[in-house]
């Protein structure tokens, strides 16, 4: 499996533009990015890079298995930067499904014990994830403010967060 530092160009995520500037992380079928309206912090997505790939069932092959590694890869990454101690790992397969996108996406969220009042909360998190739904703030103790409240982190803060996941990643890979 190859590995870039970003792809030349913006990709389409489902109707979403991606700046490469954005993503930290590129095989070459299957691409990582930072969040614009996180979870919690850390929280990235991966994805196909083939454009209209709705449901996992439409991956071919190759493209399930380079998903899978790239999580693993991004998903230890994340949890060493972010001190974790464990992950969410999860994909709506389907609008049924909740997926919030049109193109099959993966969420790796970083996780500590007691991050959330109840664990469980996060999956409500998630189901309600979108790229319109806004930014949580951070803390010991997640308070989930309003949708109304929730805003888009700027290009800035989102370029400043892939250059040191992309040197991270780098680093970690030179080390094998």
């Amino acid at each position: 499996m190859s590995s870039d530092s970003a792809p030349p160009s913006p990709f389409q995520f489902g109707p979403f533009t991606i700046p490469s500037e954005t993503v930290f992380h590129s095989t070459t079928l299957s691409t990582a990015f930072v969040n614009l309206r996180p979870i919690v912090p850390g929280h990235v997505l991966i994805c196909p890079k083939r454009s209209g790939v709705l449901r996992m069932q439409d991956l071919s092959e190759a493209e399930y298995l380079d998903l899978w590694s790239t999580v693993r890869t991004v998903q230890s990454m994340i949890e060493s930067t972010h001190s974790a101690t464990g992950s969410n790992v999860a994909v709506q397969d389907g609008k049924s499904a909740g997926q919030s996108v049109p193109h099959v996406h993966v969420h790796v969220l970083p996780r500590k014990g007691g991050d959330f009042e109840s664990n469980d909360d996060v999956y409500e998190e998630i189901e309600g994830w979108g790229p319109w739904k806004g930014q949580l703030g951070g803390g010991d103790k997640m308070e989930v403010p309003d949708d109304a409240d929730r805003k888009d982190r700027t290009i800035e803060t989102m370029i400043e967060e892939a250059t040191r996941y992309r040197s991270l990643i780098e680093t970690e890979q030179s080390r094998k």
